[in-house]
């Protein structure tokens, strides 16, 4: 992923008048490019059963319209979520059993090799880096993966996902350099020794897809690129991984499409992918089927596989400072890019052939430590479907409405253009509903996506079916409708509410179709004699014509309509829901029928076993719980507990108590401060005998080393992340009027410089704007006058502390992942003394919490941060507190117990807030664990997650602050407080974290 995904080109097309319907002949037939694995013509049918790893051989495969699992057709709608940035396994599966439930058939995850490699040939996958324990979780949620380990993934990660160590290294990444392949060799042999026990195509998991490289735009017609990505395909088939591979063009390129590079001889098991992050203010592209053809058409650039979008945006990041959002942080993100937005974008994505969708992102979480790229600060939410507490926002509403979609419709499967169809009326008088007008080959089904792009509702007419069918469509939105598809033994003749599902519940079938509130929908279905049609409840009313039921509906809550007889045995519940309505509705397949829930916030997981259907999920407020199952079942158990339940003339069973909402959560007050300062180092007689000398002079860094100078950077000598250390010792400062310190850091870094244990001052790296927001390094000069008192003869010692921040993404395979970090040039005015330098940075890496979690201040290398070192005889003190201006480092600890109830999930966050003015910055420590860096007058972040796992919900837990201030005013910790971002009963069970202290 790279950071100019706002660069695709806005919508280019010319509004019709009036409501126009796109339209054109058809695809063509199947080309070359179809799957290895599976037959060509695969016909239109049921989706594969939910993923497992069921030890059973599974084939895998693709045409040009989607893929194929078992020779069924897959429509993959899929989320993406990093575990490593939720260090708390228990929680993957909170958030893989919600996406889950809320439609979504997919997961997509990078790997990250900095993450999991804290030095050449040491590769860790225990504890929060279990890789095959997050592809255990995700085959028994019944997830299929699409895994992308790179070697390079940029995801906003230091370094673009390189390893520290790497930075350090001859050759040129992202080529075909054998030095870099050699590390990418040993890389990928780590992560595939692992991939290659959980292939779908093997019965052992559910990894589906596997992506080599990232967003690759360089060197595409050179051999630097060409064969570096044949050495990568060559690479990972040898490993044993046989699922179909692909790459991600970072935008409509034609980049790596089939034939672009050497394969060894394989053919139809490459896909083209290529991503998109269009502006909301865009309208939304035709990447396919409607849009401009050919390379720069997106999908079209490879005909003969299905349209796959591997990103497509599900949000934004937010820079440092919030230039991004106007300071209004991921909450304008989510603003920004919100259901509407869903609903106009996906939809479109999807008339336009896309049948394999990822969203980026659908959980964002936490960038803790020194992951993220200097670009971000901690959080990740990145205005996700899944916040960063996990919690699902609106946004969910779509995601969850479409998945279900997807999932139950097959036709949307295999769609073509269809042929013209004429224009309807617009009511509201000038057209600005947009139609997109589809068909299925085999059962001839249509399927439409209407969109307006307006500022104002719109109202007009749909010829379909014979048929004028009214439709609305609100300000800046769109909707799917569909005619002649199944609702089980029945068909659908037309509606112009939304499909979302249907199913077989015992002896009658369930289709559930949505609407906004308020809406007033038709819904026709096919019946060769007239029905019993009878309104369990809601506001509807029915009538028969030319072997049609016509019922017509307004969507307040949940309307049902039962259908019986009219030449088909089996009755047909219709459930007519507003979209609040819909995603209480909870479908699960079981092995022994489907089952449909209605109530709850979350169903979690479904099993029936004998009579019972037994039932997990979450609830927040006390609310009512529906089910509809197999026949023979009369018994609901909620959460281990059984309910009384009463039959429904809707066919359900029905609790007739309501399921109670989550007990209050209390949290303690933040008190009982210790306070110490540090930074020793600064201090002329620190010894510094055993800190590492800097005497290099040469590097692979990109940064030239200035003539006459050491080599100062600090990746050279072993320290890749967080804050560095410098003492250079020199004799005689007579004359010396200034001395010049050149720095380079990642966004917002700073450097301090003291001589002789007096502070010279503070430089800060500018706060970035709209127009610098991306800038990955920066560079500067800090110029401090020398004292006169300490323009002597003798032995002097100038102490400098560098916030490096992090490594630049190397986005366009330029090495910038190498620019220096840390000081890069020493000079003086008045005098030219020679100076030994030393420096130190962080210790050994953390063998449980890895190598990003610390830097180099004094109190990291000292355990300051552990819970369990003895801090009894700090000084107490309170917060808020304004420190004097002191330039250098403070810290303060304190304990807290929590004692949340065991059947609760409690998102807990840490507020900091302060008066904007003071310069000063935090790094956080929650149980050792650095969660993340708080920089008080640049924000925007001042709510930092702190993930249950790592955070005891029930027991002691030690809260740490690293206080960095520059000395140009007071500094705090002001307000410093814990909040409930939301909370459930339910959950899942949690596993405390390792926390090992001194």
């Amino acid at each position: 992923m790279v950071l100019s995904r706002r660069t695709f080109t806005a919508f280019a097309g010319t509004a019709a008048l009036g409501l126009s319907l796109s339209a054109s002949a058809g695809m063509g037939s199947d080309g070359p490019g179809g799957s290895a694995y599976a037959a060509h013509t695969v016909p239109t049918g049921p989706a594969p059963d939910p993923p497992s790893a069921d030890g059973l051989p599974h084939t895998v495969g693709f045409d040009r319209y989607s893929l194929h699992v078992d020779g069924r057709r897959l429509v993959l709608w899929s989320g993406e979520m990093h575990p490593f940035r939720l260090p708390s396994p228990s929680l993957w599966r909170d958030v893989l059993q919600k996406m889950r439930a809320h439609g979504y058939n997919a997961v997509s995850i990078y790997v990250a090799w900095n993450f999991h490699s804290p030095a050449p040939g040491r590769y860790d996958f225990t504890g929060v880096r279990d890789l095959d324990l997050f592809l255990r979780q995700a085959a028994e949620t019944g997830l299929y993966v699409i895994l992308r380990p790179g070697p390079y993934i940029n995801a906003e990660v230091d370094a673009g996902g390189f390893p520290g160590w790497l930075t350090a290294t001859k050759g040129r990444a992202r080529t075909s350099d054998p030095t870099y392949l050699g590390y990418v060799d040993e890389w990928l042999t780590a992560v595939n020794r692992i991939a290659a026990r959980h292939l779908h195509t093997r019965g052992d998991g559910t990894v589906l897809l596997y992506q080599i490289e990232n967003e690759y735009g360089s060197y595409v017609t050179e051999p630097a690129g060409v064969d570096y990505m044949a050495h990568l395909y060559a690479k990972v088939r040898a490993d044993g991984i046989d699922v179909p591979l692909f790459h991600n063009d970072l935008g409509r390129n034609g980049y790596w499409a089939p034939g672009t590079f050497d394969t060894g001889g394989e053919r139809g098991r490459w896909l083209y992918g290529f991503d998109g992050y269009p502006d909301p203010d865009q309208i939304p592209p035709d990447w396919g089927h409607f849009g401009i053809g050919g390379e720069k058409g997106g999908a079209t650039a490879s005909p003969d596989t299905p349209g796959f979008i591997p990103e497509f945006g599900g949000g934004w990041f937010d820079p440092w400072g919030g230039a991004e959002f106007d300071g209004a942080g991921y909450a304008g993100s989510a603003r920004t890019r919100d259901a509407a937005y869903e609903r106009r974008f996906y939809l479109t994505n999807l008339a336009n052939g896309i049948t394999v969708h990822n969203v980026y992102m659908t959980f964002g979480g936490t960038s803790w430590g020194w992951l993220p790229a200097p670009q971000v600060y901690t959080s990740y939410d990145y205005g996700a479907a899944f916040d960063e507490g996990r919690r699902a926002t609106p946004k969910v509403v779509p995601m969850h409405q479409f998945g279900h979609l997807v999932r139950s419709v097959p036709e949307l499967a295999k769609l073509d253009r269809a042929e013209g169809v004429a224009a309807g009326s617009s009511s509201a008088g000038d057209g600005r509903i947009k139609v997109y007008h589809l068909t299925n080959p085999d059962t001839r089904a249509h399927v439409y996506v209407l969109r307006n792009d307006s500022p104002e509702s719109a109202t007009s007419t749909l010829p379909v079916a014979g048929t004028s069918l009214p439709v609305t469509v609100p300000a800046s939105d769109a909707r799917l409708l569909a005619a002649g598809i199944a609702l089980g033994r029945r068909k659908l003749a037309y509606s112009n509410a939304q499909p979302m599902l249907w199913l077989a519940a015992g002896r009658q079938d369930i289709a559930v179709l949505t609407g906004r509130a308020g809406e007033s929908t038709v819904t026709a279905v096919e019946c060769a004699s007239e029905p019993t049609v009878t309104v369990l409840s809601g506001d509807a009313e029915s009538s028969y014509a030319n072997g049609r039921v016509r019922v017509t509906a307004r969507l307040d809550g949940l309307t049902r309509v039962l259908v019986e007889g009219g030449g088909v045995q089996a009755p047909l519940l219709l459930l007519l829901a507003d979209d609040e309505t819909s995603v209480r509705l909870w479908p699960r397949e079981t092995p022994s029928g489907s089952v449909l829930v209605y109530g709850p916030p979350l169903l979690r997981t479904a099993e029936l076993r004998d009579s019972a259907v037994r039932l997990t999920g979450d609830t927040v407020e006390a609310t009512e719980l529906e089910v509809w199952g197999p026949d023979g079942v009369r018994e609901v158990v909620w959460n281990q507990r059984t309910l009384r339940v009463r039959s429904t003339g809707s066919g359900s069973l029905r609790a007739e108590e309501p399921l109670a909402g989550v007990p209050a959560v209390t949290l303690p007050t933040l008190d009982g401060w210790r306070r110490q300062a540090e930074n020793p180092e600064s201090e002329p007689g620190f010894d510094d005998a055993n800190w590492t000398v800097a005497d290099r002079t040469s590097t692979f860094s990109t940064t030239a080393v200035p003539d006459g100078q050491p080599v100062l950077f600090a990746d050279d000598y072993g320290f890749h992340y967080g804050d560095v250390w410098y003492r250079g010792s020199f004799t005689d400062a007579t004359g010396t009027e200034s001395v010049s310190l050149a720095y380079s850091t990642g966004t917002q870094g700073l450097l301090m410089a003291w001589l002789d244990g007096e502070p010279l001052g503070t430089h800060r790296m500018p706060v970035p704007d709209k127009k610098t927001v991306r800038n990955g390094s920066w560079a500067a000069t800090a110029a401090f006058d020398v004292p006169e008192k300490v323009r002597t003869p003798g032995t002097h010692v100038l102490s400098v502390l560098v916030r490096r921040m992090q490594h630049d993404m190397d986005g366009k395979a330029l090495d910038t992942h190498k620019v220096a970090r840390g000081l890069t040039a020493v000079t003086f005015a008045g005098a030219s003394p020679s100076v030994g330098w030393r420096l130190q940075g962080a210790a050994a890496a953390d063998p449980v919490r890895g190598p990003l979690n610390t830097g180099g201040l004094y109190g990291e290398r000292s355990g300051w941060h552990l819970p369990g070192f003895g801090d009894d005889d700090w000084p107490a003190v309170g917060l808020p507190r304004a420190e004097r201006r002191r330039q250098g480092v403070t810290w303060y600890r304190t304990g807290f117990r929590l004692a949340v109830d065991p059947g609760v999930d409690a998102s807990i966050g840490l507020v900091l807030e302060d008066d904007p003015a003071r310069a000063y910055r935090v790094q956080i420590f929650l149980n050792g664990w650095n969660m993340g860096q708080y920089v008080n007058d640049v924000g925007p972040q001042h709510t930092f997650a702190l993930p249950n796992g790592v955070l005891r919900t029930r027991g002691a837990n030690t809260l740490a602050l690293a206080v960095l201030s520059d000395g140009t005013t007071e500094s705090g910790p002001g307000d410093v407080r814990l909040t409930l971002t939301g909370s459930s009963a339910g959950g899942v069970p949690v596993t405390v974290v390792p926390s090992p202290g001194p």
